[in-house]
């Protein structure tokens, strides 16, 4: 008993009710005389019922052992017709050989179609060529009905629940890379609010912290009020950009007027805020702008280098020696080129730590078009190299 597997001693509540309705119907239609083979028999009219309490069990193994019932139910189906036969046996025989395409494994469930149809073509042509009578058509038939139809059905509908269990598997993938899909994008764009962010505030906090040292750094109030003049101009302008990143992030912003995105066009403004921030740590900004006449950029290329000179000139404010930071914009053979160079070394006064966010965010932003960027120092310069695509079919690949 141990070692018969559980669902074999459990049968299917259905299947219980399957076998005793199937057995009960079959003792009263042999009480009630009604015989499936007539005058064709060898054995006293009860043999009729012990293959039918032979094969009426089998009900209960169908869904769990579908070869040892289709094997026992032929037997008994056969057996069958050497006495006055039972419809009750043939029934279960059908409901045996359904069975046993439906539950079974999958090369029975393709065997039997093909096996029960040949059957059934054999059976005919043999008793049209014994009998010679018409009514010899009749025993093919009712041989597909026993044999080939069950089969065909049973085939047909674990056809269905095979494409029904393909289908529902490939929606779960279909939901799962959805999902996996939902969480890259938003991994993307909370990196790309973080970059926004930072390139946005990080000039204008640069700039506060640096002359809020330099003011408890100097005891002199002529220096402090002009620290404070430009701590004030700073706090006023990051606080705006703040408000206008606020106001793209509100869902409830669709009714509000689009804030200019920043340009090049900017830069000269960039970098005139940039030579007053500068001017007490002995920094120049010079811009040199030797793009030739052409089409415009696409926007987002105008964007990132805008944003990698604006990120650039904040580390300069912060990290660079006094002397003049170069800006250089160039564009020929489809690239757009942004070169800063900013003296590198050691300057006395205060400065502002960096986290290093800002060379990961303007090289993430050159890799996300396709270009290529470089930053690091290069005899007394820091260097910062960015090559972007300047061609709107390139920008979209």
């Amino acid at each position: 008993m141990g070692d018969v597997p559980p669902k074999i001693l459990r049968p299917h509540r259905d299947d219980v009710l399957l076998a005793v309705a199937s057995v009960l119907a079959g003792v009263l239609l042999w009480s009630l005389g009604v015989h499936s083979t007539g005058d064709r028999h060898f054995f006293p009219a009860w043999a009729a019922l012990v293959p039918l309490l032979v094969i009426g069990p089998m009900e209960l193994l169908r869904r769990t052992a579908p070869r040892l019932t289709l094997a026992v139910g032929t037997a008994a189906v056969i057996a069958d017709q050497f006495t006055v036969g039972n419809l009750g046996t043939v029934l279960v025989f059908t409901d045996l050989m359904y069975a046993a395409v439906v539950y079974g494994g999958p090369a029975m469930a393709r065997r039997l179609p093909v096996s029960t149809g040949l059957v059934t073509v054999v059976v005919t042509v043999v008793a049209v060529a014994w009998l010679r009578t018409p009514q010899s058509l009749m025993i093919g038939v009712l041989t597909g009905i026993v044999c080939f139809g069950p089969a065909l059905t049973g085939a047909t509908l674990r056809n269905h629940r095979e494409a029904a269990e393909a289908a529902r598997l490939r929606a779960a993938q279909t939901a799962l890379l959805a999902e996996m899909d939902r969480t890259q994008a938003v991994a993307a764009e909370r990196a790309r609010m973080a970059r926004e962010l930072h390139d946005m505030v990080a000039n204008h906090l640069s700039a506060i912290a640096l002359h809020s040292t330099a003011a408890l750094s100097i005891d002199s109030p002529a220096t402090s009020r002009e620290a404070l003049g430009v701590i004030r101009e700073n706090s006023v302008q990051g606080l705006a950009e703040m408000r206008r990143l606020i106001g793209l992030l509100r869902e409830a912003g669709a009714g509000q007027d689009a804030a200019p995105v920043p340009s090049l066009d900017g830069l000269a403004a960039l970098l005139g805020r940039a030579r007053a921030n500068g001017a007490a740590s002995g920094l120049d900004f010079v811009l040199d702008d030797a793009r030739p006449p052409g089409p415009p950029l696409p926007a987002p290329v105008e964007l990132a280098a805008y944003r990698i000179v604006q990120e650039s000139v904040t580390n300069a404010l912060k990290h660079a020696a006094a002397g003049p930071v170069a800006v250089r914009l160039a564009r020929e053979d489809g690239l757009l080129t942004v070169a800063v160079d900013s003296p590198y070394g050691d300057r006395p006064g205060p400065r502002v730590p960096g986290s290093g966010a800002g060379l990961i965010g303007m090289r993430e932003r050159t890799e996300l078009l396709g270009g290529t960027f470089t930053a690091g120092p290069a005899g007394p310069l820091w260097q910062v190299r960015a090559a972007l695509p300047a061609e709107e079919k390139a920008v979209r690949e």
